[in-house]
C-alpha cells in the first residue's frame, strides 16, 4: 500500500486497531476489533465515527461576488435547482454527461456568498477538473488542509451537542459553521446511513482531538468502511462506481426526487445541463429500467455482479446486482439492481448464486427505515 494516500486520522486508526485497506486511493479502516456487524448496529442504537477525510471538498465563488450567479453556473453542470437552495442548506445532486449518466454524485451547500461541495475520492480530481473548465466565470479550489468526519446515529446529536451546542437546533439537510475550542467546524446535519447524524469539516490540526474527544464518549465507537457500506446499503443509498457511473442516468437510477420542478420541463429553468433530452424525455416517458431493491429468499447474499433472470430456468439476463450484502439491522440479505421498470414490489426474479438460480422478491427500498430529524 505504499503508493496510497493516507488521512490525517490514519495513526489514530492504528491505535484504535483498525484493519486498514485500499479503497479509492487511500489506505482506509475497514473495521475496528469491534467487528463489522457490531459497529454496524451500534450506529443503528447508539451513534458511530466515520473517517471520510478521504472525500473531495471544494469551494465554489462567482467571480462576480454574486451567490446567484454561482448557483446558475453550477447549474450548467447538475439537473438540480442550486438557484433556489436557501443559504444555510445542502442538496444532493450529480453531475452528468452529454449521454446523460451519471459522473459523480455530490452535496451543494449555500454558505451565504458562496457554494461548498463535497465529492467522492475517487472522482474528485476528475471533478475539479469538470468545474474548472465548465465554470470559466467562477473560482473553484479544493480546500487542503481539513479533515472531513461523519458523526451517525440516533444518539448523534447528544454527543456532538456536548462539544457543540447549538447543533441541536440544526435539522435535516442544513448546514453552518461553529467554532471548537478555537476551530472553524463547517457543519451539516445529514449522512450516508438513513440515521440521524452530523458531517464534521475540522482543520487537520485539530481532528485527532476532536475524534478522541467524541470517542471518548460512551456513544461513541470508531466505525469502518464494512459497516459503512452496509448501512448505507440498507438505507437504499448509492455508492458511485457500483450503483450508478456513466452508464446510468439519475431516472434509471431511481433518482428522480432529487431533480427538482425548475429544472424539469415546463419550470422556469428547463434543461440546460449535460444530457438534458434523454434525462428530460425519461421523466416525461419513463425509463426502461430502474435501480430496484432485492430481497433473497434464504440468508445466502447476492453479490454485486449476479446475474438476474426472470425464471428459475433459462432465458437471458434481466440485468446484475450492483450492490448486495446482508443487512444486520433487518437481519436479512439485500441487495440492489437494474431491472426493467415493469416490474413492481413483491414481483419475484431469480439470481445465479454459484451456478444455482435463487428466489428473491423485488423490494421497495430503502430497506431500513430512514430517522432523519426534519
Amino acid at each position: 500500500m505504499a503508493d496510497l494516500e493516507r488521512t490525517v486520522l490514519y495513526d489514530l486508526h492504528l491505535a484504535l486497531g483498525a484493519k486498514m485497506v485500499p479503497f479509492a486511493g487511500y489506505e482506509m479502516p475497514v473495521q475496528y476489533p469491534m467487528g463489522v456487524l457490531k459497529e454496524h448496529l451500534h450506529t443503528r442504537a447508539a451513534a458511530g465515527l466515520f473517517d471520510v477525510s478521504h472525500m473531495g471538498q471544494i469551494l465554489l465563488t462567482a467571480k462576480s461576488g454574486r451567490l446567484e450567479d454561482a448557483a446558475l453556473a453550477l447549474e450548467r453542470l447538475v439537473p438540480v435547482d442550486v438557484l433556489g437552495l436557501r443559504e444555510g442548506h445542502q442538496r444532493y445532486a450529480m453531475f452528468t454527461d452529454d449521454a446523460g449518466g451519471i459522473l459523480d454524485d455530490l452535496m451543494v451547500a449555500n454558505r451565504g456568498d458562496h457554494l461548498f461541495l463535497v465529492v467522492n475520492a475517487g472522482c474528485k480530481a476528475a471533478d475539479l477538473a469538470h468545474l474548472k473548465a465548465g465554470l470559466p466565470d467562477c473560482d473553484v479550489g479544493m480546500v487542503e488542509g481539513r479533515a472531513l468526519l461523519a458523526l451517525q446515529g440516533p444518539e448523534a446529536e447528544t454527543a456532538l451537542a456536548r462539544l457543540v451546542p447549538d447543533v441541536a437546533a440544526m435539522k435535516f439537510m442544513e448546514v453552518a459553521i461553529r467554532t471548537w475550542d478555537t476551530a472553524e467546524l463547517w457543519i451539516s446535519r445529514s449522512g450516508y446511513t438513513g440515521e440521524d447524524g452530523f458531517e464534521i469539516s475540522v482543520p487537520d490540526r485539530f481532528a485527532r482531538a476532536f475524534a478522541e474527544r467524541l470517542l471518548a464518549m460512551e456513544e461513541v465507537a470508531p466505525i469502518g468502511l464494512g459497516a459503512r457500506d452496509s448501512l448505507r446499503l440498507e438505507a437504499g443509498m448509492c455508492l458511485y462506481g457500483h450503483d450508478i457511473d456513466t452508464t446510468t442516468t439519475p431516472v434509471e437510477a431511481n433518482l428522480s426526487w432529487a431533480i427538482q420542478k425548475a429544472r424539469r420541463a415546463g419550470g422556469a429553468r428547463e434543461g440546460g445541463f449535460p444530457g438534458a433530452a434523454r434525462i428530460l424525455g425519461e421523466l416525461a416517458d419513463g425509463p426502461v429500467r430502474l435501480r430496484m431493491g432485492l430481497r433473497p429468499e434464504g440468508r445466502a447474499p447476492m453479490r454485486e455482479g449476479t446475474e438476474i433472470y426472470a425464471a428459475a430456468e433459462g432465458g437471458a439476463p434481466l440485468g446484475q446486482v450492483t450492490s448486495g450484502g446482508f443487512g444486520p439491522s433487518i437481519e436479512a440479505p439485500m441487495a440492489m439492481a437494474y431491472l426493467p421498470a415493469s416490474f413492481k414490489p413483491g414481483d419475484t426474479v431469480y439470481g445465479d448464486v454459484r451456478g444455482k438460480r435463487m428466489p428473491a422478491a423485488v423490494a421497495a427500498l430503502p430497506f431500513q427505515p430512514t430517522n432523519y430529524k426534519r
